[in-house]
């Protein structure tokens, strides 16, 4: 249960997003448009300018309503079929400095931070590596030993057996059926 204080922290927190803000936010979740000036087109959807959404897309970065804007790569078309998710145990002391040797290298596209689970899971930090086939992702991963001093650093490779939807978090208008022939709208976090 929240005290009074923070109750008022969280609600600090709170944006109120305005019908235009929701708008936006519902056109970028499903990527750029692939044209010369993507938020021109994303303006004239909207009816206003580009300067408008470019503003208004970093006043979100600035206040954190976004965190992140990236690109998702579907690695299998373009070749990469070997994905190997290594697990690194390594010395809370040293994840930073070590964490980013490994994320330095463009075979990795991702490298977090995640607490273990002891005794069963002494993981610490998790970096995703591609290939074009399972030999090179463990060659890749060995030049990453010898080239970040991690001998002897205990590590895994989990490599995945089969590919899920490619998207990041979003949030969406679902409709879901009320009673028949009718629909309710409600807002979702769709991970």
């Amino acid at each position: 249960m929240l005290n009074k204080s923070n109750s008022a922290e969280l609600n600090q927190q709170v944006v109120q997003l305005s019908t235009e803000d929701r708008a936006l936010i519902k056109i970028v979740e499903r990527g750029l448009p692939i044209v010369s000036r993507p938020y021109a087109k994303i303006a004239e959807q909207l009816n206003t300018s580009e300067q408008d959404i470019i503003l208004r897309l970093q006043h979100f970065f600035d206040i954190g309503v976004i965190k992140r804007y990236g690109v998702v790569v579907r690695h299998r078309e373009l070749g990469y079929t070997a994905n190997g998710m290594v697990v690194w145990n390594i010395p809370d002391d040293r994840v930073d400095e070590l964490g980013s040797c490994i994320g330095n290298y463009d075979c990795v596209t991702l490298s977090y931070r995640r607490p273990r689970r002891l005794p069963d899971w002494s993981y610490n930090l998790f970096t995703m590596v591609h290939g074009r086939n399972r030999e090179e992702v463990t060659i890749k991963v060995a030049e990453i030993v010898e080239k970040c001093g991690l001998h002897n650093i205990e590590h895994r490779i989990l490599f995945s057996k089969r590919r899920f939807k490619q998207r990041g978090a979003s949030y969406t208008e679902k409709h879901y059926p009320a009673q028949k022939n009718k629909k309710s709208s409600t807002l979702h976090l769709i991970r």
